[in-house]
């Protein structure tokens, strides 16, 4: 009779207690100071002293206690003395005290950009990149400070984004306390240019004209897509729109679009792929691999990410050269001790927890769900694809909830969608990076290769941030965390305990009986007959105006970014719209103005006589001449008709000098555009962003301002005259706000003002889209929210 072998599919963990070890050792250090590092370095080493004293016959129990002993005397000592350094170091002082600074830096990582929450950082370009320096010399307030520490530059993005790793430069500027606890020891303001450049390294030099060739080949392709690709490959998105950019994170798809151990594996696994179909041996295809392997970490530059991705690739690489299988789990505790070691602000890097977390299901989980799947009779690769994501999802989670403050639900889903186009993808666009350069004509054609596939990305993206609940809040930081990390914990509990999975089960009906009905019987979104909606666009302004015919409506405001107003307008299902006002230029009501364009019609773009900012005033001019549509400007006194809809202009009565370049942000608000619209819900007053003169001066000129319905001015803010609000008298007052935001706003006193009144208060921070119906009845889409977060 013949045996068949039985795979062994344990995991080697004499590693892993060593690696948790110093891991732990480096976080207490940080987050409590260095003599905690300390103490668990000593304290795990004697503890494996005894066990090596106790398990002198048990080689795997003895080798287990070798590695803790090593690890937690390395914890204890170097370890323990960077942190020391850092935490002790001169420039942090002087930090605390805003005192300015001189100092002589080697470039660390690529400039990063540093995008505004408003349209104008998003769309015209960065204003600032922030990049992490080592000090070399420095002088603090005239004097010569000691200094060897790492520090964050928030610099000029025209003058330093262009600069490289390994040069050396001046800067100057003011001290600032640093953020976060890692070894930087602080952070330095910078208004001038870098000083005294010194020369670039060859090969970042090189890497760099790699990467702008990239960006160059992805010219031929549209914005969306274009922008995809360079983040795909290189972990590169500042071409990516940010609704994209969005979505992917919604959708549970963000970790695409920054290099990590994923993109790595689909580049070393396509080499050793085509060196096995050349029947090349495991040692000559391991060599290759890593020549290519470290080609690649140049290209894409030393990011924390990408070190700790490269790292674990490397030990895998060197484990199939030496014929080890089954080496991941090993290959990736050493991972986490030599970078803990080297860096040991890798221990409170989140993309650094992201990455041990997802190799580690990988590795434990995914293999095990996939035979049981393959058990149950799921074809093979199906089976993968199922576990893999899953796996992912479930061990990321708590470390995702813990950062984002929420928790994607559609991202297991997106993920297997997302798969079979990731690989294709990533390998055309490193091939049109390497051939761009020296035959342009192939690059194209590659770039054009990976176009779909970055499409289907987009669209998968897109899909999936639409869908109802694909996000929702979470407590962030370490609570919310562990809040998670309790729930998984509960629900593995529920699969493999009987009496819990029961109680799951009766918790899981109780839920359904009590909050679907609720769902069910909600009136449907768009509610019948509405003749208004104020959009949930964030912090910012978006009202849709209804007519008499379905599908054509006018819309006031486009928000503050693209993507919200594009829900909306998609959610009521308007497709044409035969004219689009911007009340006033200021970002947060123009930023969405692109995606009022997607799959739309629209007859004309309408703004009143205000033209600042400039920079808004030209984007929106070369917006309407890309689209080809008519740029009109409104006049006080105006009236504008549709069937069931008339618009009449009140204002602005007071407009800015137009030579203006800079305008203080009280004289736009007050020069926005104010409608009284008539509609079946009876009288509607939009009145933009104006503050207290302009109601004044709309006070004064105008004898009667009573309307059923008002669109609160400037999103609730205190600066709203009373008498004003008892002139309009409405019955509804709505407010677009965006939850959370650091105005204040609503204003309290204004709230209480409407209050007073008689009005009923709708919030888009509490309520979500709202609805105007005739008889100035109030629909939500869904319930509401609850309180604002703060």
């Amino acid at each position: 009779m013949t045996t068949i072998p039985v795979a062994d599919t344990r995991q080697d963990m004499r590693l892993v207690p060593a690696a948790a070890t110093c891991w732990l050792a480096a976080l207490a250090g940080l987050l409590l100071g260095w003599w905690t590092a300390v103490a668990t370095g000593l304290a795990s080493a004697v503890l494996a002293a005894i066990v090596l004293w106790r398990a002198r016959s048990h080689p795997r129990a003895r080798d287990t206690a070798a590695a803790l002993l090593i690890l937690g005397l390395l914890a204890a000592g170097p370890v323990s003395w960077r942190i020391r350094d850092a935490q002790r170091d001169q420039l942090r002082t002087s930090a605390t005290e805003g005192l300015p600074a001189a100092l002589r830096v080697v470039v660390a990582e690529r400039p990063k950009p540093v995008r505004g929450a408003g349209y104008a950082d998003q769309q015209a370009g960065a204003r600032s990149v922030v990049l992490a320096v080592d000090v070399r010399t420095a002088t603090v307030d005239g004097r010569a400070v000691p200094s060897s520490g790492r520090v964050l530059l928030l610099a000029p993005v025209a003058q330093w984004a262009s600069l490289l790793p390994g040069q050396e430069v001046s800067a100057a500027g003011r001290l600032m306390p640093p953020r976060g606890d890692d070894l930087t020891v602080a952070v330095l303001s910078v208004r001038g240019p870098p000083g005294e450049p010194g020369p670039v390294p060859g090969w970042q030099r090189a890497a760099a004209g790699l990467r702008s060739g990239l960006h160059d080949l992805c010219q031929a392709l549209p914005d969306e897509p274009g922008g995809l690709l360079p983040g795909l490959v290189l972990g590169d998105t500042s071409a990516l729109p940010p609704r994209v950019e969005q979505e992917f994170v919604s959708a549970g798809l963000a970790h695409l679009t920054a290099v990590s151990g994923g993109n790595l594996a689909v580049v070393c696994g396509a080499v050793l792929l085509l060196l096995r179909l050349l029947r090349l041996g495991p040692r000559l295809s391991a060599a290759a691999a890593g020549t290519c392997l470290a080609g690649f970490l140049v290209l894409v530059g030393p990011e924390p990410s990408v070190l700790r991705a490269g790292v674990m690739a490397a030990v895998a690489l060197l484990a199939l050269a030496l014929g080890r299988r089954g080496s991941a789990l090993p290959a990736l505790a050493f991972a986490v001790c030599l970078l803990v070691v080297a860096d040991p602000a890798m221990a409170t890097d989140f993309g650094f927890a992201l990455s041990v977390c997802a190799t580690g299901g990988l590795v434990l989980l995914a293999p095990r769900w996939a035979g049981a799947l393959v058990r149950r009779g799921i074809p093979p690769g199906f089976a993968e694809g199922l576990a893999i994501p899953l796996a992912a999802f479930l061990v990321t989670a708590p470390v995702l909830a813990g950062m984002a403050g929420s928790v994607s639900l559609v991202s297991v889903l997106t993920n297997v969608l997302a798969a079979p186009v990731v690989a294709p993808a990533t390998v055309l666009g490193v091939l049109a990076t390497v051939t761009g350069p020296w035959w342009p004509g192939a690059g194209k054609v590659l770039v054009h290769l990976a176009d779909p596939e970055a499409r289907w990305l987009i669209t998968v993206a897109r899909h999936g941030a639409r869908a109802p609940g694909a996000v929702i809040a979470w407590p962030g930081g370490w609570l919310g965390g562990f809040l998670a990390a309790a729930v998984l914990v509960v629900l593995v509990l529920a699969v493999w305990l009987r009496r819990v999975r029961v109680l799951m089960a009766l918790l899981v009906v109780g839920s359904l009986l009590v909050f679907v009905p609720v769902r069910v019987l909600a009136p449907a979104w768009p509610p019948r007959n509405w003749a208004m909606v104020e959009c949930d666009v964030g912090q910012g302004d978006a009202v849709v105006l209804a007519t008499a015919e379905p599908g054509r409506a006018v819309v006031v405001d486009a928000g503050p970014e693209p993507g919200p107003v594009d829900e909306c307008l998609h959610r009521l299902a308007v497709d044409r719209i035969p004219l689009l006002v911007l009340s006033h230029l200021h970002a947060d009501h123009i930023g969405g103005l692109t995606s009022v364009f997607e799959g739309r019609t629209v007859g004309a773009i309408a703004v009143g006589p205000g033209r600042s900012p400039g920079w808004a005033w030209r984007q929106v001019a070369a917006e309407a001449a890309r689209r080809s549509v008519p740029l009109v400007e409104l006049t006080t006194g105006e009236r504008l008709d549709w069937p069931g809809l008339a618009l009449e202009v009140l204002g602005p009565r007071y407009v800015p000098a137009r030579s203006a370049e800079r305008q203080d942000g009280t004289a736009i608000n007050n020069s926005s555009v104010v409608l009284r619209a008539d509609t079946t819900a009876g009288r509607v007053l939009l009145t933009g962003d104006v503050e207290l003169a302009a109601q004044a001066d709309l006070l004064a000129d105008i004898g009667n301002l009573k309307a059923e319905v008002l669109k609160v001015p400037h999103h609730g803010s205190r600066y709203s005259l009373p008498p004003f609000l008892a002139a309009v008298a409405p019955r509804v007052a709505m407010v677009s706000v965006g939850a959370g935001n650091t105005y204040g706003h609503p204003s309290k006193s204004t709230m209480d003002t409407l209050t007073a009144l008689g009005a009923r208060v709708t919030r888009t921070d509490v309520d979500g889209d709202t609805a105007v119906i005739t008889g100035t009845a109030i629909a939500r889409r869904g319930e509401p929210r609850g309180p604002p977060r703060r």
